[in-house]
């Protein structure tokens, strides 16, 4: 399917796009089932959130209705918006009047074996650390360097993921996944003010998780936890959660309530 770039079908980009010089921008990555673009409401949020924070002046209405359309048009698959603060001349002063950049893309549905979310995997401890910026703590944005060289450390089958680590040394996220873990009947997961991407289903799985009355708490997460930790998972908004039954020479069983909140979110990824 097409590329559409400001709501048309193209393979073309300025090169003066300030997403490309500078990862100036936002993105979101979609699920589409049945035409239908999954987690909807709460992509949408937080690239709200992102334009924001950021500074970015975005037509919101505009891009609802871009985003349903080229769903609809892609059937199922896996939706990236890509949303940059459009052109500029040379240097990092951004025109107020540059109009923000839309880039819808298609593909076809991820596809992972299916011995990940049914027996778990096999985390692979990284050793890039996610430098600490309060100012983008939380943001889905362009700048994904730190992903990049994290994702290389690793090129077996053996890890499905990797475990990355702020420069304090707290646990943070996956390379391209939150991080949840279960203690004594709690949910715990990483306080993301400092780094790390808050992700939807991360959001989801929170949210549904208190609604089922099980304490949840966000909070600074050390290695001490995660050793004693007695179900951890990871989750994302394309393949829903990831038992994970090992890390380095740590393992864990696949736990009553990571199965849980796993039915919870298949069911949101299946319309």
């Amino acid at each position: 399917m097409h590329s559409w770039v400001d709501g048309q079908p193209a393979d073309t980009l300025s090169l003066k796009d300030r997403g490309l010089a500078y990862g100036d921008g936002l993105f979101e990555t979609i699920a589409v089932k049945a035409g239908q673009p999954l987690l909807l409401e709460r992509h949408l949020a937080r690239l709200a959130e992102g334009c924001l924070r950021l500074a970015i002046t975005a037509d919101h209405s505009l891009i609802r209705s871009e985003l349903l359309a080229y769903a609809a048009a892609l059937g199922e698959g896996v939706l990236k918006l890509i949303l940059t603060r459009g052109d500029s001349q040379r240097g990092y002063a951004a025109d107020p009047a540059a109009q923000a950049r839309r880039i819808l893309q298609g593909s076809p549905p991820a596809t992972y074996p299916t011995a990940h979310a049914e027996q778990g995997i096999r985390l692979f401890p990284c050793a890039t650390r996610l430098s600490e910026q309060p100012l983008l703590a939380g943001l889905k944005h362009l700048n994904r360097l730190e992903q990049v060289l994290a994702r290389s450390e690793w090129r077996d089958a053996e890890h499905a993921e990797g475990l990355m680590c702020d420069a304090g040394g707290r646990l943070i996220e996956g390379v391209f996944s939150n991080l949840f873990l279960v203690a004594e009947g709690r949910l715990l997961t990483p306080d993301l003010s400092r780094c790390g991407v808050a992700g939807v289903m991360r959001a989801e799985i929170v949210f549904q998780a208190k609604s089922l009355g099980i304490p949840v708490e966000i909070a600074d997460i050390g290695l001490d936890q995660l050793r004693q930790a007695d179900e951890v998972f990871v989750c994302n908004s394309v393949y829903g959660i990831w038992p994970v039954r090992a890390c380095a020479d740590l393992s864990w069983s696949v736990g009553p309530l990571t199965r849980k909140l796993q039915g919870i979110s298949r069911a949101l990824l299946d319309v």
